[in-house]
């Protein structure tokens, strides 16, 4: 009888200690699935209003505002800055929180006084646009698919070819634009960063051990994917350069950036093409130029954008 219940005792304890181990492991994905969660509803759960905005008569320009409707029914505000004989349309895009994206109007006026017509637009969750939710990439392409339609849309743009420009999240939806949107024909790249998770692992490691960094990185693709309905694997800029194909591409990054780490460059890098073309600076830049709103006041910085325009879509 004793042996019995022993035997008995012994079952109890084995399957107490596996319910144990099993709410040890339920707490743990628990745990690493809300750890990305409380990093990023902070920062994606709003609606960026900016404090400061420019607008097209800072620079003596004329400028159209309009709306576009995308395909999941949120309304996108964009200005248009008309050149008189354009040679190539650019759609302009800025970053995760700052800085407005009328803070393009500099470079419109630039692109101006060399036959390009200019779009800029503000993405979902920001400024005049509707949504309260930042998409990190994975949806912001829906964005600029719309001024796409928009382009088409128009018999004088019909033919002209039209090049995407990014900065910080904005060369993120870039870089997965061009690689979802085939009517694209060209990309301009600042300051990238590789995918969600890269820079998230990045950023973290700084603040962690490394090792906990690691455990947590692959969650942070998963909680991607559930929040915004998308395959995080797939739709990242790492993955999608590679759809560029022969289509001319001009990557930006500064070597000591802060915000995205210069790896990020990198790895796009390792995956894009050949022909991919950059532009490297020393230092933390991470808009690249220090004279962003006036960008003519930095030559080389100037200098590369029009050569890379000029050099492949002008017919002259």
């Amino acid at each position: 009888m004793n042996q019995k219940n022993n035997i008995l005792k012994r079952r109890k304890a084995k399957k107490i200690i596996l319910w144990l181990l099993l709410g040890l492991f339920i707490f743990a994905i628990g745990f690493l699935l809300a750890m990305p969660l409380l990093v990023m509803n902070p920062m994606t759960n709003k609606h960026i209003d900016f404090k400061k905005v420019w607008s097209a008569q800072d620079y003596g320009m004329e400028a159209e505002h309009f709306f576009v409707k995308t395909e999941d029914g949120l309304s996108i505000s964009a200005w248009e800055i008309e050149a008189k004989n354009p040679k190539v349309i650019i759609i302009c895009i800025s970053g995760i929180h700052n800085p407005s994206v009328t803070a393009f109007f500099g470079h419109a006026s630039l692109f101006r006084e060399h036959n390009c017509t200019t779009i800029l637009f503000d993405m979902r969750a920001h400024g005049q646009s509707e949504g309260d939710r930042i998409c990190l990439g994975y949806k912001e392409y829906l964005d600029t698919r719309a001024i796409v339609q928009y382009i088409k849309s128009k018999p004088a743009y019909k033919e002209l070819p039209i090049v995407v420009f990014g900065l910080s999240m904005g060369g993120v939806t870039a870089i997965n634009s061009i690689g979802e949107i085939p009517e694209i024909d060209g990309l301009i790249s600042l300051s990238a960063y590789s995918s969600w998770e890269d820079v998230f692992y990045e950023q973290m490691a700084d603040q962690t051990p490394v090792y906990f960094a690691k455990i947590v990185k692959p969650f942070v693709s998963i909680v991607a994917s559930v929040k915004y309905g998308t395959n995080a694997w797939v739709t990242r800029p790492k993955s999608e350069i590679r759809k560029l194909r022969t289509r001319p591409a001009l990557l930006m990054h500064s070597k000591e950036d802060s915000q995205v780490p210069f790896s990020n460059f990198e790895r796009i890098m390792l995956h894009a093409p050949d022909h991919v073309d950059t532009f490297v600076r020393e230092g933390d830049h991470h808009f690249i130029s220090e004279s962003f709103i006036k960008p003519e006041m930095d030559t080389a910085y100037a200098d590369k954008l029009l050569s890379f325009l000029m050099n492949n879509f002008y017919n002259e």
